[in-house]
């Protein structure tokens, strides 16, 4: 063989084996198959979504933690000393004025995790972060993300992605609680606190509603009511159990279909 012919044929092999590299650095894995540093296993989806050299720069740091309800993650305005990465439950981004009165802008489920704000270099939050549907996942100290991120730009990636993506879903459910009816709202709400919980049985109360919904329980209690008589849900003793998904769809506005396109480009 040639020299020429031996190094042509040493390229195609190196590009090759490059493809072969990417690809598999890309594969997403399944929930379980992925580990913190003391066996306890993932099923946050950006945490299986990203490269296996960038997860093992950052697996050392992973704490695994139960998220129990009404847990505060983050208080608003204060400084963010953890990012959370769930792999059960909910958690909502809530909005505190001084009087006290707060007003849900969003949710987090196993597609993402709080404390955005700290994967592009910033120490504090403007939204309370507290867990509202019990679960569990893990945690990692804002320093130790910040530098695990310097060598690893798809993560990075990653996060600044779903920053953005969430800011932009915070908007239109400002726009939403400004705009539409309690009923429409309430039903956006079930709707993708289901796509985030993967459950039609939501432990919540309605003076929970009402304070994440931004209004008081009568209205609530009402327009659960509402959605009871038609057969879309049924609320017993602080639970709520979706019975009809499609008929849900239909009663919640717009601003549900455009959230969940949101959430589809994540990937």
């Amino acid at each position: 063989m040639r020299a020429a012919d031996f190094r042509a044929w040493v390229e195609v092999a190196e590009s090759i084996k490059g493809w072969f590299v990417e690809s598999k650095e890309r594969q997403v894995v399944q929930s379980g198959e992925r580990t913190n540093a003391v066996g306890k296993p993932v099923s946050n989806k950006i945490l299986l979504s990203t490269s296996e050299s960038e997860y093992s720069s950052l697996r050392p740091h992973l704490e695994y933690v139960s998220l129990p309800n009404h847990r505060i993650l983050h208080e608003a305005g204060g400084k963010l000393e953890f990012a959370y990465f769930p792999n059960r439950g909910l958690i909502s981004l809530v909005v505190v004025m001084k009087d006290g009165k707060t007003a849900e802008a969003g949710i987090v489920g196993n597609e993402g995790f709080t404390g955005t704000p700290a994967a592009v270099g910033l120490s504090r939050g403007s939204l309370q972060a507290v867990v509202q549907i019990t679960g569990d996942g893990f945690r990692v100290e804002v320093g130790a993300l910040q530098n695990a991120l310097e060598s690893a730009p798809r993560l990075q990636s990653m996060l600044s992605r779903y920053g953005v993506i969430r800011g932009m879903q915070v908007a239109q459910t400002a726009a939403c609680n400004r705009l539409h009816d309690i009923g429409q709202r309430l039903a956006r709400w079930l709707l993708m606190t289901q796509d985030r919980v993967d459950s039609g049985s939501l432990l919540i109360t309605h003076d929970f509603l009402a304070t994440m919904l931004g209004t008081d329980r009568p209205s609530v209690t009402v327009a659960a009511g509402v959605l009871q008589q038609k057969g879309v849900i049924e609320y017993n003793r602080g639970a709520v159990k979706i019975v009809n998904r499609k008929k849900l769809e239909d009663s919640a506005c717009e601003c549900y279909a455009v959230i969940r396109q949101f959430d589809g480009e994540l990937g």
